[in-house]
């Protein structure tokens, strides 16, 4: 187990029908290879043991006893490996026979976990050879010895708390209320289920779909182990369905009749943990009881993820995607700024335009809201105000795009104001510090915000969330608006959706997108030299795919410094190394800590992702916290 990873895996056996011993052997070999690739938790299907389809053959003593001594020869080779294990077993006791999930750990067989809704429909008729579980727990006696039975019972790591596991078997799934639904509410991160679902047309989506689902409702990750090749096709087929998941997100599969064998993925349970204490409404124990947590130990040697983390976390993945979730993210910006315009009375909307990307996209949605409330564009006054950093490509780019959607297009130097602010406080042009730079930001706010109220209207910031995480705005400079619509926003996605509006609006207007996603990021704020560009922001404060990914694991999943660390190493393997990494990683945690006081008093603006600074929605941090136990951990690595 790696930073809260841990390996599962989920294995359909060739098998025989009653044949114990065969596939007693076919199970120990599937275990051994698990063994070998470092899983923590493997899951065989159903009744695996003896096959499901044995039909009235389980109400023979030699088909039991056969099964006794296969589970007694499976528990045996987990001796002095490192994995729990779950086997599908026909289990009698006091004269009643039960479905069960037997847990297997270490040479020993854990417990016993008996089904409890019985399918009794259609082809299946399992109340004709077993009976449903619904007592509470108890001993039972196996090989000698006295261990757990009942379906209220959550195994645990001895190495890590969060590791915990508990079983369900098939219809358990399918019903109403899933034995899931507690397991996970008494702790249980990862559910195992031990499946014989036969395939008929269309199963196998609707199969899909609900696993995917009851992970993300119990917040849970699921390992689906369904039977497959050698069981009886007397009446049903079944085809080996395997599926992990975590949280809704399918994260391997096996499609039905794809082949026999294990599959692999690794479950965060960290970060299931902390998802839950998050979720407030997660945890009602009230009317929980009677759960009996048996521990275990399995520490695989494993050594790298199989569930490499996106690079763009924020972006979605696909061009069909990003295009139904850029046009969704469009509306919601424009939505929340529609409402505010209506609730305000204001008569039109101001904006400064730089010829960068977040102005443009603040346009652009500005448009939008504009449009739907029916209102000329020619009321949106948009203004580029030119001073000592601008280039002539960039004012070029911000009056084309505003000539182009039809606004109204100001140009206001403000260089002359500039100097004069610093002739007013004794400012040296020639040394070009803060007061030099931020002055410039803070003046264009100013002509903003006086335009507004000569003309009735509000000013929309163009700001957005990674310049909020860094800090990198001026305070109460282009940090200010009246409302903002970029600020949850992150930069990797401002560009995605630049890219879609020019690839949708097309012609003129997707021209000058496209020129301006091709410019260097910068906040001109000093003047060029040979007319390019010498402030890159990237330069001075790191690469924003990469501050865009630390924010999104540090800040939505809560991931400590050093896994934040662990997992950009894999995503970004050949990009960047491993000084670079952490040299940024370093400078993320410092800014953000530090610059939490301009977050504290930001501007109103809709939420449009999982990830928000706002002070009065997602993110509450006192402005003085200290960002030292963060840098400490980094400075270990």
């Amino acid at each position: 187990m790696k930073y809260g990873f841990v390996k599962v895996a989920a294995a359909t056996p060739r098998i025989r029908v009653a044949d114990t011993k065969y596939n007693a052997a076919q199970i120990v070999a599937q275990i051994a290879l698990a063994q070998k690739e470092g899983t923590e938790l493997l899951v065989f299907p159903e009744l695996c043991v003896c096959g499901y389809t044995c039909g009235d053959l389980f109400g023979q003593d030699v088909l039991l006893g056969g099964c006794a001594a296969a589970l007694k020869e499976i528990a045996e080779s987990t001796k002095g490996g490192s994995m729990l294990v779950f086997v599908g077993v026909p289990y009698k006791t006091d004269g009643v026979l039960y479905n069960c999930a037997a847990a297997i750990c270490g040479g020993k067989v854990l417990a016993l976990i008996p089904k409890r809704h019985l399918p009794n429909y259609a082809e299946f008729y399992e109340k004709r050879n077993f009976q449903p579980y619904k007592g509470e727990n108890r001993t039972v006696c196996f090989e000698g010895e006295e261990i757990p039975f009942g379906n209220k019972i959550v195994l645990r790591s001895e190495s890590d708390a969060d590791f915990t596991v508990a079983a369900e078997l098939c219809e358990d799934l399918w019903v109403p209320a899933p034995p899931s639904v507690s397991h996970a509410l008494m702790g249980a991160n990862i559910i195992a289920n031990l499946s014989a679902s036969d395939e008929t047309a269309g199963k196998a989506e609707y199969r899909r779909l609900l696993v995917g689902t009851q992970s993300a409702k119990t917040v849970c990750g699921y390992v689906y182990a369904d039977a497959g090749e050698g069981e009886s096709t007397t009446d049903m087929a079944f085809s080996g369905h395997n599926m992990i998941c975590e949280n809704g997100t399918l994260l391997a599969e096996k499609k039905p009749f794809e082949d026999s064998g294990i599959l692999y993925a690794e479950i965060d349970v960290h970060k299931l943990a902390f998802e839950r204490r998050r979720i407030n409404t997660f945890y009602d124990t009230s009317s929980m009881g009677g759960y009996l947590f048996v521990p275990f130990r399995a520490e695989g040697d494993w050594k790298k993820l199989t569930r490499v983390p996106a690079r763009l976390p924020f972006v979605p993945q696909g061009e069909s995607a990003l295009g139904e979730r850029a046009e969704l993210i469009l509306s919601i910006q424009a939505a929340g700024l529609k409402k505010r315009l209506e609730h305000t009375h204001a008569q039109t909307a101001v904006l400064g335009i730089s010829g960068g990307l977040d102005s443009a996209l603040a346009l652009l949605v500005t448009v939008r809201a504009f449009d739907s409330l029916q209102k000329d564009r020619k009321d949106i006054l948009s203004v580029t105000m030119p001073c000592f950093g601008t280039t002539a490509k960039t004012k070029d780019n911000a009056l084309r795009l505003m000539n182009e959607l039809g606004v109204t297009c100001r140009t206001i130097p403000v260089g002359d104001s500039v100097r004069q602010h610093f002739k007013d406080i004794g400012h040296d042009e020639n040394v070009r510090n803060a007061a030099y730079e931020n002055a410039q930001a803070r003046m264009r706010t100013l002509v903003l915000m006086d335009l507004a109220n000569d003309h009735n209207g509000l000013v929309i910031g163009t700001g957005d969330l990674s310049e909020l995480a860094l800090g990198w705005a001026t305070y109460n400079g282009d940090h200010m608006s009246m409302y903002a619509v970029n600020g949850s926003v992150p930069k990797t996605l401002v560009k995605f959706l630049i890219a879609y509006e020019a690839k949708r609006l097309g012609g003129a207007v997707g021209e000058a997108l496209t020129d301006i996603l091709n410019t260097e990021i910068s906040p001109e704020l000093l003047p060029p030299e040979n007319g390019k560009i010498v402030q890159k922001t990237e330069e001075l404060v790191g690469p924003y795919e990469l501050h865009d990914y630390y924010l999104y694991h540090a800040v939505r999943w809560g991931f400590s410094p050093s896994k934040v660390f662990y997992l950009a190493k894999q995503t970004f393997a050949g990009a960047y190394d491993e000084k670079t990494l952490k040299k940024w990683l370093v400078n993320f945690y410092k800014r953000f800590f530090s610059q939490q006081f301009k977050r504290s008093c930001m501007p109103d603006g809709a939420k449009v992702g999982s990830v928000s600074l706002s002070p009065r929605g997602d993110w509450r941090m006192p402005s003085d916290a200290s960002a030292q136990l963060w840098l400490d951990e980094l400075e270990k690595l």
